[in-house]
């Protein structure tokens, strides 16, 4: 077998394959043994039909066409190999030339990874915020608490921001109520939001039989996003009262006596997820820096492909969740201000650097001849185990049915490439310091003259 390679442009290349009959003739013997183990043809035990009869009876065109099926994958990947090229998704593959007997000739285009040069790594920087106080994050735990633990009572007096009232909507347009717009025995706590607009300030001042109307837009159902008149009544109110912080709440909500024995406990959990965050957020700025600073531009098929994924499960996501792409932004406090279409561009931008990282990670694993090893996979197994709530055992099973080896295996290179990349970074918090994000020496990957990107 022969081949060649045609630079179609920087990220795409052209094989051409040339198979000798030679090297067919294994996948033609194999594909007339099963078809005559599948066919039952008078005069013939099964099994045992020549291939000339097979020739009469189905045509020569199947046969080889079987044989192509058979053969195709072995000739593109050793062409692949000849080619030193790194194909990023699936090929177009094209049978040009076939002369039973003699030769098939056939072409296959596909995206690579581009070429690119990785930077060195000890000239990336971050700079990550400094950490939160811990005071201040462990008040912010305890008021959470007291929160979850509040006992409510009904009282008889006007709702004021902070109590629950149970409410029923009526939603009317031109005094016509409209359909599937009605809600009865609605609880819900003023000031939290996440329902219609105005809702806060029509029932804030109302206590049990009173009514408000007001205007806003309809939020779910067919009618979703128009305009309604909204009548909102009152039938209960009640008042949240939180629990004092003393040694009884201590040792209602942990395993503590006392207040400060409490504080103590969660001051050290917090510190201790304050920091791992920090750790978290360093890295990640530091592969970001890697990809600003790294020049390529990933092949468009690919992007799409990846998008078109993404975008598709974010929307049966939704779909499951009774939800529009607009009304969870509505409802998310911290993307109200942002369009549909914002969110599909910044997923797009996202998906090109998410890709941009892989290939140059990937890139760095090479250059590093990084290895994974039993062990690597095994570590892996036992993380997702302990993340999932399965076992080791589980999470093999799945890799297996699910064929994710390759996928995951990749996974184990590419953090094994980021280890060498964050171990000679530099990063600082806001105020300057020194940041360690470094991974330790035990868990770093063992390759050989691993100085990547130097």
């Amino acid at each position: 077998m022969s081949s060649t390679v045609e630079k179609l442009g920087p990220s795409r290349v052209k094989l051409t394959v040339e198979i000798p009959f030679a090297d067919l003739q294994p996948h033609l013997e194999k594909a007339y043994a099963d078809i005559a183990s599948q066919v039952s043809i008078p005069g013939f035990r099964k099994g045992k039909v020549p291939p000339l009869v097979i020739d009469q009876r189905f045509g020569r065109g199947a046969v080889l066409q079987e044989a192509l099926n058979s053969a195709l994958p072995g000739a593109y990947e050793a062409a692949v190999n000849e080619a030193e090229v790194v194909p990023l998704g699936d090929p177009q593959i094209e049978v040009t030339k076939l002369e039973d007997g003699e030769v098939v000739e056939l072409t296959a285009e596909v995206d690579i990874r581009p070429e690119f040069t990785v930077p060195d790594f000890e000239a990336l920087t971050a700079e990550v915020e400094a950490l939160k106080e811990v005071e201040a994050e462990v008040e912010e735990r305890i008021e959470l608490l007291r929160s979850r633990f509040a006992t409510t009572a009904d009282v008889e007096r006007p709702a004021a921001d902070g109590d629950r009232v149970t409410i029923d909507l009526v939603a009317t347009r031109d005094g016509e109520p409209l359909e599937d717009a009605t809600a009865e025995d609605v609880t819900y706590i003023i000031g939290v939001g996440g329902m219609i607009d105005g809702l806060d300030e029509a029932v804030t001042g109302l206590s049990a039989g009173e009514q408000a109307e007001f205007a806003s837009t309809l939020v779910g159902g067919e009618m979703e996003g128009e305009p309604a008149d909204i009548t909102v009544t009152v039938k209960k109110v009640s008042e949240q009262t939180l629990p004092e912080v003393d040694d009884e709440f201590a040792s209602m909500i942990s395993e503590f006596d006392t207040v400060e024995e409490m504080k103590a406990d969660l001051a050290k959990a917090v510190e201790q997820t304050l920091a791992s965050e920090q750790v978290s957020t360093g890295r990640d700025k530091v592969i970001e820096a890697l990809v600003e600073a790294t020049e390529f531009d990933v092949p468009e098929g690919v992007v799409e492909a990846e998008f078109s994924a993404r975008k598709q499960q974010i929307s049966d996501q939704l779909a499951q969740a009774g939800l529009t792409l607009q009304r969870y932004l509505d409802q998310t406090p911290e993307e109200t201000s942002r369009t549909a279409e914002d969110f599909w561009d910044e997923l797009k931008a996202n998906t090109v650097k998410g890709l941009k990282a892989q290939l140059i990670l990937d890139q760095i694993a090479d250059d590093a001849e990084v290895s994974v090893s039993q062990e690597d996979l095994s570590q892996m197994l036992v993380q997702r185990a302990m993340q999932n709530g399965s076992t080791p055992e589980q999470e093999a099973q799945h890799m297996m049915e699910h064929n994710h080896i390759g996928a995951w295996m990749n996974e184990i290179r590419r953090n094994k490439a980021m280890t060498l990349v964050v171990n000679k970074a530099t990063v600082t918090d806001a105020n300057g310091a020194t940041v360690d994000i470094s991974v330790p020496e035990a868990a770093a990957p063992e390759a050989e003259d691993a100085e990547a990107g130097e």
